[in-house]
């Protein structure tokens, strides 16, 4: 028997975007995250699907990309398909994004290391399952208050925090950037890696040729921010020391001189928004 989640055989999973919503969903009703013109409903119209039959033939990957830094990936690939992260820390550690599935052994493996003290969100496109990891792992879930209208599935796990920034531990803090979404936020981890690292979800997307970086109002359909949203993720992150950036998707890793990098991209981005 599934102890994971609850209502296991309820059609509650949009199949585009991975959100688990509170209750039952019929085709009839529309996904309001994949109706929102940053995502879109996907080439078969609206598909729900139920846990159990997302989790027939799917396991979550884990790959180490630091000693205290793991990537997990649903696979095969569900929905948007994009990474969550494991970041182990000595106050506890913290699962940066979610993504829409959880088995038994990843509560294992997690717990083996630890477990989670808590879990933090950069965005709504990523929230998926995070209720039931939270309630797995008896952690809170921290997303910013500006974007609470996107909760689809409430709980008392959820806290929503205000502000520029919230500091965790060790160093760690959550800081609003906005952009993508108004509650946009990337997590600064300083002491990770060889100068710090930058966990930016979409917030920061990292580019194909890992020398630069973009900065969207949607990614699927290609809409750019204005010129104020991207000076104001720059002056959000200007002042942060880091190495290394974690985008939000598989290879998405800007190993050395991500500082230099996001400000090469800025300059680039104002040089033609200016023109």
């Amino acid at each position: 028997m599934n102890t994971l989640v609850k209502n296991p055989d309820r059609k509650d999973i949009c199949a585009t975007c991975g959100t688990r919503y509170a209750s039952p969903k019929t085709t009839a009703d529309g996904c309001p995250v994949c109706l929102d013109d940053r995502q879109y409903t996907g080439d078969n119209g609206q598909v729900w699907q139920s846990y159990n039959e997302l989790a027939k033939n799917r396991s979550i990957r884990f790959t180490q990309l630091q000693t205290n830094l793991y990537a997990l990936q649903v696979v095969p690939n569900f929905a948007i398909g994009q990474q969550a992260f494991l970041v182990l820390l000595a106050g506890g550690n913290v699962l940066w994004d979610c993504i829409p599935f959880l088995d038994a052994p990843t509560v294992a493996f997690i717990r083996s290391l630890g477990g989670l003290r808590a879990i933090a969100i950069s965005h709504p496109h990523y929230y998926s399952l995070m209720v039931e990891w939270a309630e797995a792992f008896g952690c809170p879930v921290y997303v910013h208050a500006q974007d609470r209208q996107w909760v689809m599935h409430s709980s008392p796990q959820l806290q929503y925090w205000e502000g520029e920034s919230k500091t965790l531990w060790d160093g760690m803090q959550l800081i609003h950037t906005g952009g993508h979404f108004p509650g946009s936020a990337v997590l600064h981890l300083p002491y990770h890696g060889n100068k710090g690292s930058l966990l930016t979800g979409d917030t920061i997307y990292v580019a194909r040729d890992r020398k630069h970086v973009s900065f969207m109002y949607s990614y699927p359909n290609l809409i750019p921010l204005p010129k104020d949203a991207i000076e104001q993720i720059f002056e959000q992150v200007k002042d942060l020391a880091y190495e290394t950036i974690y985008g939000a998707f598989e290879g998405q890793v800007i190993a050395t001189d991500a500082q230099k990098a996001v400000k090469k991209s800025v300059c680039r981005y104002l040089s033609v928004l200016k023109a």
